[in-house]
């Protein structure tokens, strides 16, 4: 008798995981049973590869746009004369390259500081602006693709929304940054300084004010990158974690190059290119694998055994029913129209194949966008006009027509409907035919 191989066991786990029939709901089972799926989840995501891609392509990007990106943003704290509480953002940055990543920050702001955005002309700060906002794109492309989010915002969305952060979200960060400094030179804080240990802990806490400016930063992305809505809580925590993993890889990578003497002796001048690279991608791919823990938080449903699910008929079918029976039953109560993105979120099934099923249903005619944004649904039709058989085959049709492609060789009783009323085994219809 053999025991088990350790595939079996994985296989078993991963079942366990993500296609419990029972998971538990609550105490402390429930939370690490949330955190064990998630995690599985987002690891599969970044072993996947496609995280790399993207955070590969913003590498490229990233060194294209840093500088007009600085420029547009110092541009305006210029204006109000408190652009050097940005710098140390700079530095901090590149800080964990080591001496010549502080001398790279330090070149980079006499570059900007001699960039002058006024008299670059209309055709060079038109190519300003593009550069810093080709830049946001593929951050929103990045973030929409992780969300199953098919369509990005709209041309004059993307001018207003992106310019705003870039220009105003710099200004909210030094505005942070003069609060928390304007409450640790108060009167009552100085007095609270000097009771110990409360003095200690408060100044301990004083030096953890960049991490929780990062961390900010990081949930105000997650919130606001995604061209979908996002619930705060979940921006929140996926905004901790970056954060946190972002100082704690910033801490290994300084290790890391200040021990990587060989790498230096091999690429000579080259090795504070190639540790800039790599460091730009590890900040990219922390910032992607923050936002897929945001994706699944919200979505659990998502989390199956196949990154990639293909909606099976049965799926379809159920979860048609489902849905249009949830919008039916408020509306014969007269009850507030069902929320789509809290109906999508109820049927705890893969996002985009809840969407694709909403879909088909609208277009079907059977259901209707409401509410002031046309975020709510309700019946298409009255409701003694609508009948499971609509349902069934709106979930059904083959909207593309693929199917009238088939070679047409089914006998007449298999050809309209082969799901209903054939019994008759495969034996029996060979024998039909023959006779």
């Amino acid at each position: 008798m053999t025991g088990k191989h350790p595939k079996d066991y994985i296989k078993t786990a991963e079942k366990w995981l993500l296609a419990n029939p029972s998971p538990p709901e609550t105490g402390a089972a429930a939370w690490f049973y949330t955190a064990g799926r998630t995690a599985y989840a987002v690891i599969r995501e970044i072993t996947n590869g496609q995280l790399a891609l993207y955070a590969t392509s913003l590498v490229y990007t990233t060194l294209l746009s840093i500088v007009p990106l600085l420029a547009l943003s110092f541009s305006l704290l210029k204006a109000m004369d408190v652009h050097q509480r940005m710098e140390p953002f700079l530095f901090q940055f590149f800080e964990p390259i080591g001496p010549q990543g502080i001398e790279i920050a330090e070149q980079i702001l006499v570059f900007v500081d001699q960039m002058k955005v006024g008299v670059l002309g209309s055709v060079g700060l038109a190519f300003l602006v593009y550069t810093v906002i080709s830049l946001v794109q593929k951050i929103e492309l990045s973030f929409n693709t992780i969300w199953r989010v098919p369509s990005m915002r709209s041309l004059g969305q993307r001018f207003s929304n992106y310019l705003s952060v870039i220009l105003v979200g710099p200004l909210l960060m030094v505005s942070a940054i003069g609060i928390t400094a304007t409450v640790f030179s108060t009167t009552i804080m100085q007095r609270l300084m000097e009771i110990e240990p409360l003095g200690s802990f408060i100044i301990i806490m004083s030096r953890f004010t960049p991490v929780f400016l990062v961390v900010l930063a990081f949930t105000f992305l997650y919130a606001f990158m995604p061209n979908t809505r996002v619930r705060l809580r979940y921006a929140l925590i996926g905004g901790l974690i970056a954060g946190l993993a972002w100082q704690a890889g910033s801490m290994a990578f300084a290790i890391f190059v200040a021990t990587s003497t060989r790498y230096a002796a091999i690429y000579s001048s080259f090795a504070i290119g190639i540790f800039l690279l790599i460091w730009i991608y590890l900040n990219w791919m922390i910032l992607l694998a923050g936002a897929t823990i945001v994706f699944y938080l919200q979505t659990p449903g998502s989390i199956a055994l196949h990154r990639d699910v293909e909606p099976s008929p049965e799926l379809q079918e159920k979860a048609a029913m489902t849905i249009m029976w949830q919008v039916c039953r408020p509306f014969a109560r007269g009850e507030p129209p069902s929320a789509r993105k809290t109906l999508e979120e109820q049927l705890n099934i893969p996002w985009e194949a809840a969407r694709d099923i909403i879909e088909k249903l609208i277009r079907a005619g059977l259901l209707m966008p409401a509410g002031e944004n046309g975020d709510r649904l309700v019946p298409g039709r009255a409701l003694d006009r609508i009948t499971p058989k609509d349902v069934l085959d709106a979930a059904r049709k083959d909207e593309d027509q693929i199917v009238s492609r088939l070679p047409d060789v089914l006998p007449e009783n298999l050809a309209g409907e082969p799901r209903q009323g054939e019994t008759a085994t495969f034996s029996d219809l060979m024998r039909r035919e023959s006779s």
